[in-house]
């Protein structure tokens, strides 16, 4: 699998965790679920990271969306 594909996904699912969070902090429950995806994005991400022997920089996150997404509608 594309190292620029699973770091998207983990940027993506790691984005779907803020909602979930923020509805058990103000429901005052332990966010359980937003903790998961948390993991779950870190853990992809990281895999991404150690797949790229250059790594990525703030800089080239948008160019890695942009080419992954024209990869998928392509």
């Amino acid at each position: 699998m594309n190292p620029d594909l699973i770091f998207v996904i983990g940027c993506i699912v790691g984005l779907l965790s803020i909602p979930s969070l923020i509805g058990a902090f103000s429901e005052s429950r332990t966010p359980r679920a937003a903790a998961i995806l948390i993991m779950i994005a870190a853990g992809l991400i990281a895999v991404a990271i150690l797949q790229k022997p250059t790594g990525y920089s703030i800089a080239t996150i948008p160019e890695v969306f942009t080419r992954v997404f024209s990869d998928i509608f392509r």
